[in-house]
Order: C-alpha cells, then sequence, then structure tokens
C-alpha cells in the first residue's frame, strides 16, 4: 500500500517538474563527460588557492584513466579512492570511472582495521591514496587483493610555483607524512600520481561505454550500527540524483544569474553527500568546488571563505555549529549565499536560527542515505526559517511511512520511513540476505528511521528504531530531546541515550558540552523539568569536552551507550 494521491505533490515549489526524464543518459559517464565539455573553460574547483577548470579535469582524468587501463584489470574492478578534499580527487573519481572501473570512497582516516575490512569486502584491485595515510595502507595491504597503488602527495597538483605561501603549506603538510613501506611483493606496483599521468598522457584511452545498470560506487555505511556495508550505487542511481538534484536547486541558483558559481565543499569527497551535492552537482551546473581538505581547522577554514562569495553551504548540523560559534565567522561576506541546505544529521533549531542571522540565508534540511544516492527528501527553499521538517520527496521518488509489519501508516501517525526512486541502490555489495532485509519486493527501502508525515507530504523524523529509549513502557525519542536541550543558552552541544534502570528498565542519560562555562548540572535539570514530561526527563547529566563523531559529524549514540 503507497498514500495514492502522492500528498506532497501539492506542495511541490513552483518551477520544479514532479517526474523525470527516464533514459536521458546512458551512464554517469556520458553525463560528467558532457559537463566537462561544456564548461571546459570554467573553474571546476579551488584547493589551497590552484584553480582547476573542467577543461583540466577532462584531460587529467583520460590520462589516468588511460594509465588505469594499462594495468590490466577487467572492466568492473573495483578502485579505491583514499584521500581528503584534494584537486587529485576531483581527477580520480573521473578517471576510474571513465577507465570503466567501480570507485570504492575510502575514509582516509580509516584505522587499519577498518581499511582492510573495506578493502577486502570489495575486492578492490588498486588504490589511490595520499601518502600522508600510506602507513595505516601498509599495515595492511598484504591482507588484500590490491595489485596497484598510485601515490600522492599535497603538492602533485597545486604547482610548486604559485608562489610562497603554497610552497610553505606543502612543505609543512609533508613532514607531517608518517614513514611507510608499501611490500612490492606478488608483482604490486607503486606509482606516484604525477608519473602516472605522464605515462597516461602518452597511452590510448580505451573507450568505455557502461551501461546503466553496471555499478559505478560501492558507498561503504558509516559502520554505527555495525559491520560497514557497500551500498552497490548504480550508473543510473546516480544519474537519477544529480537530475532530481538539479531539479529542485536549479530554480534557486537561477536567481544568482548565469555567471559562475562556488559551492563549500567542506564534507569529505569520499562521503555521499559531498559525492552528488558537491562533486556530480557541481559538475552538472558548471560550479566551483571550494575544496576544505581540514573543516576541523575552524580558525583556517573561515580564512579561507573570506576570499570568496560563495552561493551554495552544504553541511552537516555540527560544522554548521562550530562555524556560527566562532566569533570571526560574522566577518564573512554572504551577500551571494542563496542555499544552505543540511543532511546527514539532524539540523538543530538553535543551530538553524543562529545560523540565519549571521549569514542571511535559512538551511533548508533535507533527508538520504548512502543507499539512496543519496537525496531522498527537501524542504522547499522559499521558507522563512527553519521547520524542524526534512522536507517533501524529490521528483520520481514515494515515501511511505509503515508500521513494524509493513503496512503503511495513516498521516500523522509514527512509522520506519520507507523510500522507492530510481536512486535507491541495487542492494549491498555481495550481502544478498542483508538487501532482502531492507528493500521490499515493492521496491520500497526500510531506513530504520522512525518518521511522520503530515498531510501536506512534509515528513518529519523522530529517531531511529535503535535509538529510541523505552521509559516504563514509554517511548522516548533522542532527538527530541537533543532539539530542546540545545536551546539552552548555555549548551553548545548535547546528545541523549537510553541507559539501564532497575526502576524504569531505562532512563534518558544526557551527555552535554558547555557553552557557558559556568553553566551546571541543576541549570540544565530545571530547563529540562519546564519542558519535558515525568519520563521524558534526563534522570543522569554528565558534563564532556567532546562527543563522539564519525568524520562528516554525526553523534554516535552507539559509543556514549558503551
Amino acid at each position: 500500500m503507497t498514500y495514492a494521491n502522492k500528498p506532497w505533490l501539492a506542495s511541490y515549489p513552483p518551477g520544479v517538474d514532479p517526474e523525470l526524464p527516464s533514459d536521458s543518459y546512458p551512464s554517469l559517464v556520458a553525463l560528467l563527460e558532457e559537463a566537462f565539455h561544456k564548461h571546459a573553460q570554467r573553474d571546476a574547483a579551488v584547493c589551497m588557492d590552484r584553480r582547476m577548470t573542467f577543461g583540466e579535469v577532462d584531460e587529467l582524468s583520460k590520462s589516468l584513466a588511460a594509465w588505469l587501463q594499462k594495468c590490466g584489470m577487467a572492466p568492473g574492478s573495483r578502485v579505491a579512492i583514499m584521500m581528503p578534499n584534494v584537486l587529485q580527487y576531483m581527477v580520480a573519481i573521473a578517471a576510474v570511472l571513465r577507465a570503466g572501473y567501480v570507485v570504492v570512497n575510502v575514509n582516509p582516516l580509516y584505522t587499519p582495521r577498518e581499511l582492510a575490512h573495506q578493502l577486502k569486502d570489495s575486492g578492490a584491485e588498486a588504490i589511490l591514496v595520499l601518502e600522508n595515510f600510506a602507513k595505516t595502507l601498509s599495515e595492511v595491504i598484504d591482507q588484500t587483493s590490491i595489485k596497484h597503488v598510485v601515490l600522492t602527495s599535497l603538492g602533485d597538483l597545486l604547482g610548486w610555483w604559485r608562489g610562497p605561501l603554497i610552497n610553505f603549506a606543502v612543505r609543512h603538510v609533508k613532514k607531517m607524512v608518517p614513514e611507510f613501506r608499501l611490500p612490492l611483493t606478488n608483482g604490486r606496483t607503486v606509482t606516484r600520481f604525477n608519473a602516472a599521468l605522464s605515462e597516461g598522457a602518452r597511452l590510448p584511452l580505451r573507450t568505455v561505454k557502461p551501461h546503466r545498470d553496471d555499478p559505478a560506487f560501492l558507498q561503504y555505511t558509516g559502520g554505527t550500527t555495525g559491520l560497514s556495508k557497500g551500498a552497490t550505487l548504480l550508473h543510473r542511481n546516480v544519474v537519477a540524483n544529480i537530475l532530481q538534484s538539479e531539479a529542485w536547486f536549479r530554480p534557486m541558483l537561477s536567481k544568482v544569474g548565469d555567471r559562475p558559481l562556488t559551492i563549500v565543499c567542506a564534507l569529505p569527497l569520499y562521503h555521499i553527500f559531498a559525492l552528488t551535492a558537491c562533486y556530480m552537482l557541481g559538475a552538472r551546473l558548471g560550479m566551483m568546488n571550494l575544496l576544505i581538505p581540514n573543516p576541523r581547522d575552524i580558525p583556517g577554514f573561515i580564512s579561507t571563505l573570506k576570499k570568496y562569495r560563495v552561493n551554495m553551504f552544504p553541511a552537516v548540523n555540527t560544522l554548521f555549529n562550530a562555524l556560527a560559534n566562532d566569533p570571526s565567522f560574522s566577518s564573512v561576506d554572504f551577500s551571494e549565499l542563496v542555499i544552505s541546505n543540511g543532511g546527514g544529521m539532524a539540523v538543530q533549531q538553535a543551530t538553524a536560527e543562529k545560523w540565519q542571522r549571521i549569514t542571511g540565508c535559512p538551511i533548508v534540511e533535507g533527508y538520504g542515505l548512502s543507499e539512496t544516492a543519496p537525496v531522498a527528501t527537501i524542504n522547499r527553499f522559499d521558507l522563512d526559517g527553519f521547520n524542524g521538517s526534512i522536507g517533501l520527496p524529490v521528483p520520481g521518488t514515494e515515501i511511505s511511512i509503515r508500521d513494524d509489519h509493513g503496512a503503511e501508516v495513516p498521516l500523522g501517525e509514527r512509522g520506519e520511513i520507507c523510500i522507492r526512486g530510481p536512486q535507491v541502490m541495487a542492494g549491498y555489495w555481495n550481502r544478498p540476505e542483508e538487501t532482502s532485509m531492507a528493500i521490499g519486493s515493492d521496491g520500497f527501502f526500510k531506513t530504520g528511521d522512525i518518521g511522520v508525515m503530515d498531510p501536506h507530504g512534509f515528513t518529519r523524523i523522530v529517531d531511529r528504531k535503535k535509538d529510541m529509549i523505552l521509559v516504563s513502557g514509554f517511548n522516548v525519542y533522542p532527538t527530541e530531546i537533543e532539539q530542546v536541550v540545545n536551546m539552552h543558552p548555555g549548551v553548545l552541544e548535547c546528545a541523549a541515550v537510553g541507559v539501564p534502570d532497575a526502576h524504569s528498565g531505562e532512563a534518558v542519560k544526557l551527555f552535554v558540552i558547555k557553552k557557558d562555562p559556568a553553566l551546571a548540572e541543576e541549570d540544565v535539570s530545571q530547563f529540562c523539568h519546564a519542558q519535558f514530561t515525568g519520563y521524558k526527563r534526563p534522570k543522569y547529566i554528565e558534563f564532556r569536552e567532546d562527543l563522539p563523531k564519525t568524520n562528516v559529524g554525526k553523534i554516535l549514540r552507539r559509543e556514549l551507550r558503551q
């Protein structure tokens, strides 16, 4: 059963077509090559003041693709990319796809155990890695199927001639490269990135035409719910999500005019949010990605922002929050910022309100997962401010809110958010049983998130199933607790979890990072007493200096529970 009248369609913003053209591109490669040629003279990215045009990405990725083909891997082989947001990443993604291979994006901050799992699980035969993270690779490479390693350094595409500041920065970072040794056993090769480009430029690129149903990415989930799994995203899944995003974003971006636009790419490109919202959408629309290799360096990040007038700013709540609470952030010129889009985790009202006060641009929250390439829903851009909703299904997408038995619940009632659309993955890599559990026979993907859809088609997330706290038989949803407590002026950030309790089965425990050093437990307790009914009030409050998070800023409630 599905919502027959699709209530969200009546709430669609003007100019957004609810349907998508089918089979408009035979593959993601065809879409990217069209974008590279169309926008050849425009800047595709800038990093540490070095700009790279789409024409350069086109030529360099062709050279690297030819070199990868020379390695003799079969079509469809998996190639890992392990680096932060640097220019080489822009080239590498296009090169792997154009060579006829599958991209496996790897978090460069993985531990050896995590890296070994992903490389073995994907069966990757080659890896492109920034040398700063090669030590981790060296510790596990013999456990994997890696036959070819391409090593890159930070300065490879920056151009050493660009001036003393870049030269100094690159030398400084190179000092941070841990010593490593990659064993050349079993015919394994190790090649420098620039050497591969030079050799590839002299080689012919064999034309590859992937099928729309061929895998393009193995996008590994964060592993916060257990063993990390590879979501198999087909060429058609990614193409669909690019076109869905374009349909939603273009009317707003067109307000800036037809000139080149700049998008802030502080989210890591190995994460599905940045991969689609920054790289892919940026290529489609000819936008320049402002690459931020280390967004945790907030002063450095703000210093970079001051050099550019940005038009689009995707981020997660923790990044919005960190920037908005830095005193120097208000001195950035946001006069041309038209889109601030939040995703990856719930946007907190307190953060959204402060961000809008400073930038003049409201955070428009959306929702998606690795399994949906990722965009599934997004709010209208003409909202006056934060509304606590994840918005409406994007074109060609259906949302169904279902109970534990798979039956659709009436509008306004809680249930699991299920998604059907052309962006939904083919399944989990080499995990047919888990795939069949996640995707029903009717094609709906079960997200594991609890939500409520209102009569206008807007959906609000209540929480993850597994994060729900059961207090004396009453359901308590951590997101509600966190949203409210974050409104306290003395609180910078917080997280709520359930802990065992002899009296009530479970009780709410609240972890708090102070904004006001004078904040006391009693202050938080009194605030909660005024805001929540008895069973929702935190029984335990603990102050912390920080909270455990994934590398894209999601708070790890699982670690807090442990």
